[in-house]
């Protein structure tokens, strides 16, 4: 059997739609059905999946609302997100919703921008394109070689007097 693998997993919701209870569920097989508001409490259990065995950090997350300021330490080491929202409670399913753009903007993993349009964007001020991601280190480098390329094309091609700049 392969070595155990970790998963670090947060249960995000509105308050009071059962995050605590399904959670204490899944670890202990109770159903807790009273308890004081959750600040944050992190569980561990081991299960295994398709032969696969891990060991699991669950994040029982205070309640949130479209208010609230999403804690940085909600996507540090997270490897997936549980979304909870009460199918009583409209409210909560606003908000569940809320928590997912939120989630989005502190992680950055949907590109919601296409690179043909990025690219016709450039076009249109006649500016080199390169996509890149810094927290993928994709092309960082590149980034700033192009740069340099672009800056040295416009000076080469413009009288000394004046200052050149480039887009990208």
């Amino acid at each position: 059997m392969p070595q155990p693998k970790s998963r670090k997993i947060a249960v995000l919701g509105y308050r009071s739609v059962g995050k605590s209870s399904l959670t204490i569920q899944f670890v202990e097989g109770q159903f807790v059905d009273s308890y004081d508001p959750t600040i944050e409490n992190t569980f561990t259990k081991t299960m295994t999946v398709n032969g696969q065995e891990y060991n699991l950090q669950l994040v029982d997350t205070a309640g949130q609302d479209e208010y609230s300021i999403f804690p940085q330490s909600y996507t540090i080491d997270v490897d997936g997100y549980i979304l909870i929202y009460s199918v009583t409670s409209y409210k909560s399913f606003e908000v569940v919703r809320v928590i997912h753009e939120k989630l989005l903007d502190m992680v950055g993993n949907v590109q919601v921008i296409s690179f043909e349009e990025g690219k016709a964007l450039a076009e249109s001020w006649n500016a080199a394109f390169l996509e890149s991601s810094a927290k993928e280190n994709q092309t960082a480098v590149e980034v700033f070689r192009r740069m340099i390329l672009e800056v040295e094309k416009m000076e080469a091609g413009q009288p000394q007097s004046r200052t050149p700049c480039s887009m990208m």
